[in-house]
């Protein structure tokens, strides 16, 4: 049995386990565990997750602000693996109040914080009060914040109040060479912007393709400290760095 109590055991015993074995035993535990997709080469852990659950429960940020080819990628797997991806949306009114004030591109002059709250934060936050776990793409190699991800915590940034919630991040232990291995390996469909440099995928403004020997995660708020690249989404990896 996973919980809370045991959560230390745990990660280290997944430490020598492959991603489908350990995505297999987390679903054995929580069958309704909500795994997150971004639309970038965490298809690999999507997939994963549906043939080990063919019910799985995806969940995908809509920010208002993602690529074309985002959207439509997001619909190709959709389509062709038969999963019903709940689509999650930032607060109308906050949106509206948020661009009235600073535009759409205040977070090149002042940081992505505030746009990110509102965008993905916030809507995430009530996606996970509602729910005992959930699954991410989460890589260590991906960047400095990521770089002691274990592959299972207690998530104490997105509990709700009286519940306890769990993350899990099968992936954590791969490298980005091993994801796309099993992407070309199995043939699964991919963000055509991969093909154009982009490694790390986001929202339009805050993403752009890297060059030659730039780490993957380079082309994220490209303007910022790499120990700030993430959206709020992993807080608890900020968090760790300062520990």
């Amino acid at each position: 049995m996973i919980n809370a109590a045991n959560i230390a055991e745990m990660n280290d015993k997944f430490q020598s386990m492959q991603p489908r074995a350990i995505l297999a035993e987390v679903f054995s535990v929580f069958p309704q565990a909500a795994v997150s997709f971004s639309g970038a080469e965490d298809v690999a852990l999507v997939v994963m997750a549906k043939k080990l659950n063919p019910a799985v429960r995806v969940f995908t940020l809509d920010t208002g602000r993602l690529h074309p080819e985002t959207y439509r990628f997001i619909e190709q797997v959709r389509e062709q693996y038969s999963l019903e991806i709940e689509f999650l949306y930032p607060d109308t009114a906050a949106v509206q109040a948020f661009t009235r004030e600073k535009g759409l591109y205040s977070f090149y002059r002042d940081g992505h914080e505030q746009c990110c709250g509102i965008r993905k934060t916030e809507p995430l936050r009530r996606k996970l009060a509602h729910v005992d776990a959930w699954i991410t793409g989460q890589r260590r190699d991906q960047s400095p914040t990521r770089a002691q991800v274990p592959v299972a915590q207690v998530d104490s940034v997105f509990a709700a109040q009286g519940r306890s919630l769990l993350k899990f991040n099968p992936l954590a232990n791969w490298s980005s060479q091993q994801v796309w291995e099993y992407i070309r390996m199995f043939e699964l469909p991919y963000n055509a912007l991969h093909d154009r440099g982009f490694t790390s995928i986001g929202c339009e403004p805050c993403t752009k393709a890297i060059g030659p020997n730039q780490h993957e995660r380079e082309g994220r708020w490209w303007w910022e400290e790499a120990t700030a690249k993430e959206c709020g989404l992993h807080k608890i990896n900020i968090d760790s760095l300062a520990d």
